[in-house]
């Protein structure tokens, strides 16, 4: 299916372009990339109760938002991780903000977006690792406090969010001898080194400007910001190395025009050998970062309609 034609509209600023690195860190070039990346919210995003708090955690408090769709307690509950490659993003970003309080009103639920540490000024894995386990873990352990049902908690989160949220579910199982309900990566990075894309995949990238897609020196420089540049990542850091067996149910959203969707497909192949339940669903029409545009958009709106009815389950 072609790009939707909303986001294609906006593409044509970004055509000569640099990286996204090179275009963040250039005053120049700064605002082209900011027009692509500002969306007004629709017209109806959700009002809910919402409330700051922090989760304690091994190198300081971990910020927290918590958002409640209904005061019932009993709740359902997704604790939400935040994309923006390991260096960027905060609880007030769309894909933060807007996505949390979409998912809550949807769904009755309780939403908590975690405000992980980035990988910046010498920040380096494990420590966002760690921050995303202490609030996951603060949110299971204050559960009947937050009003949430402990049995029905999905943990997820969107490009290094959802790499953040499934290592994170990697280490509960191993240390705590726990799981969530449900795990959802969302475009997620799960490989240190993506897998070569399918040919359909490789054929669509070549439809968006470069700075619209990640390239192998891109993802290079991603890991490196997160690990460390000489450092080799273990399997809570990239969860396509760990050891699969006896993860949670788990639904694996991407997008079609991605590159990291053919980690997505990979990883869903190896959760499959490892008798995982999991399931694809591929976002027509889409690029990396979607949940970043308001629920105007029908493939956003289908996207968070499912990301409710999943924790609904």
């Amino acid at each position: 299916m072609p790009v939707h034609p909303t986001v294609a509209a906006k593409l044509a600023p970004l055509a000569d372009l640099p990286s996204w690195r090179e275009a963040m860190a250039d005053p120049a070039l700064r605002p082209r990339l900011d027009e692509f990346r500002d969306w007004p919210p629709a017209a109806g995003l959700p009002t809910v109760d919402t409330k700051d708090d922090a989760a304690p955690g091994p190198h300081g408090p971990v910020p927290v938002r918590v958002y409640r769709g209904r005061p019932e307690p009993h709740r359902p509950a997704l604790v939400w991780m935040h994309g923006g490659g390991f260096v960027f993003g905060d609880l007030d970003m769309a894909e933060a903000d807007w996505t949390a309080r979409e998912v809550a009103a949807r769904a009755g639920a309780v939403v908590v977006s975690v405000d992980y540490r980035l990988a910046v000024g010498g920040v380096r894995y494990p420590v966002p690792h760690d921050d995303v386990v202490a609030a996951i873990r603060w949110v299971r352990d204050n559960a009947e406090a937050l009003g949430i049902d402990p049995a029905r908690i999905t943990v997820a989160g969107a490009s290094a969010g959802g790499n953040l949220a499934t290592g994170a579910v990697l280490r509960l199982r191993d240390d705590d001898g726990w799981l969530p309900a449900r795990l959802v990566p969302v475009y997620a990075t799960l490989h240190a080194a993506v897998p070569t894309p399918s040919p359909s995949l490789a054929a669509a990238l070549t439809e968006l400007p470069p700075v619209a897609r990640f390239t192998p020196e891109e993802r290079a420089k991603l890991v490196a910001d997160y690990v460390g540049p000489d450092r080799e990542p273990d399997g809570y850091a990239m969860p396509a190395q760990a050891e699969l067996a006896g993860l949670c149910p788990t639904l694996l959203i991407n997008a079609e025009y991605d590159l990291l969707r053919a980690s997505a497909e990979a990883f869903a192949k190896a959760l499959a050998r490892s008798d995982v339940d999991s399931e694809v669903v591929t976002i027509a029409s889409m690029l990396h970062g979607f949940l970043s545009l308001p629920a105007s958009v029908s493939p956003v709106d289908e996207t968070l309609t499912l990301l409710a009815e999943t924790i609904l389950r």
